[in-house]
């Protein structure tokens, strides 16, 4: 009979149990794929990938932060059921092969080919260790804003984490919010929104394009920002820009190289940041030096295990394997990259169903790690098999 067979015939005799079809994503197909498809899906840290799954079962219990997919209900029971027999191994810490088992017990595997053609499209992103203060004074002077209570959705209401955005001006009308440039030239100073201050622009901009920071202050604490919101300005990418003008070539391209761009020309770079009418508020959280960032389904996201994906078209806590060839022991290196992840985060500029952020954690290291990454792969969704949908559900 076969897996799908055998889950079929259990579900015709559960009351409430269904059979969770695989999503409808906007601009993609889905390949039907089994386990060995998967190349090096045997090998992987499968009781890691577990951990990360259980942190984000804890989310699932709650109502959604934010609305997601159009399919996103039947999904997420899924994702509940999958994790309610998660819970009942009776261990949180399983050993690899029953970590692997529960998987495939419980997910089928899907590959996402998108429409236009083509593979996935992977990158990277970490949490910046930056110097700053609490106040202004001693070369910190550059603000690090909460988000303004006067930016709100075109539909009235505020917004954390996207959509349009405006603001009333004088007159009573609803204008676009300030952009980079009119905030960096002070529409929002003397409004008492710094949560942070720090002693270079450059490291703002780099923060905001993670989406998270540790700042260090002069008594050694570490105060921890996280992604509060934005302007509503599309986000620019300043690495096709220095691409498209000659003055980085495409396959030298990396977050160290934008860096020394800035730094050598202070003002061409400023000029350059300023083409990115996206600008980024946060917010200051309490967590431990040993949590990862924040991220947008509230949870602390894992090093290695956690991804942001675009939120319009998938849920978070789906797990995705990652097949990808990566530079991660040195530029120019094709390092296997075989990993499952979770899709725990979003940001602005991860957009399109087989498009993911990869988390590398925090530091120098990490990040000089995840700026290397632009890199094509195969993006491969686990579907939940079995869902338990009260009658009259969506």
């Amino acid at each position: 009979m076969g897996l799908p067979g055998a889950l079929a015939a259990a579900a015709a005799r559960l009351p409430g149990l269904s059979l969770v079809p695989p999503p409808v994503l906007p601009g993609a197909s889905l390949e039907p794929l089994v386990f060995p498809d998967l190349d090096g899906w045997r090998a992987d840290d499968h009781r890691a990938a577990f951990a990360t799954f259980l942190a984000s079962c804890a989310a699932l219990r709650a109502p959604p932060r934010e609305v997601g997919p159009i399919d996103a209900p039947t999904l997420r029971e899924g994702l509940r059921q999958a994790c309610a027999n998660a819970t009942r191994l009776g261990t949180a810490e399983p050993s690899d092969l029953v970590a692997r088992l529960f998987f495939e017990v419980n997910f089928a595997p899907w590959r996402v080919v998108p429409d236009k053609g083509g593979a996935g499209f992977f990158t990277g992103y970490y949490e910046p260790e930056v110097a700053g203060a609490l106040t202004p004074g001693g070369g910190f002077d550059v603000p690090v804003y909460r988000r303004p209570d006067d930016l709100v959705m075109s539909g009235g209401g505020p917004t954390p984490n996207s959509g349009p955005v405006q603001r009333r001006d004088a007159d009573g009308r609803m204008v676009p919010y300030f952009d980079r440039a009119a905030i960096e030239d002070g529409a929002l100073a003397g409004r008492g929104l710094e949560v942070a201050w720090l002693k270079d622009p450059i490291d703002l901009f780099f923060m905001q394009i993670q989406g998270s920071a540790r700042v260090r202050l002069p008594d050694g604490r570490v105060l921890r920002l996280n992604y509060d919101g934005y302007n509503g300005h599309p986000y620019l990418p300043v690495a096709r820009l220095l691409i498209q003008r000659g003055l980085v070539p495409r396959e030298e391209m990396s977050m160290a190289r934008i860096r020394a761009f800035m730094e050598q020309d202070p003002q061409a770079g400023r000029a350059l940041r300023r083409e990115n009418r996206s600008y980024v508020f946060f917010k200051a959280l309490d967590l431990g030096a040993g949590d990862g960032a924040m991220g947008a389904q509230g949870v602390s996201l894992t090093a290695g295990r956690s991804m942001a994906v675009d939120r319009r078209i998938h849920t978070y806590g789906v797990p995705v394997f990652v097949e990808a060839d990566l530079p991660l022991s040195a530029p120019g290196a094709a390092d296997p990259f075989r990993r499952l992840m979770i899709a725990q985060d979003t940001g602005s500029a991860i957009v399109g169903p087989a498009r993911a952020d990869l988390y590398f954690g925090a530091g120098d290291e990490a990040g000089a790690v995840a700026g290397r990454i632009r890199h094509p792969g195969r993006f491969i969704l686990l579907v939940p098999r079995l869902a338990r949908i009260a009658p009259g559900a969506p």
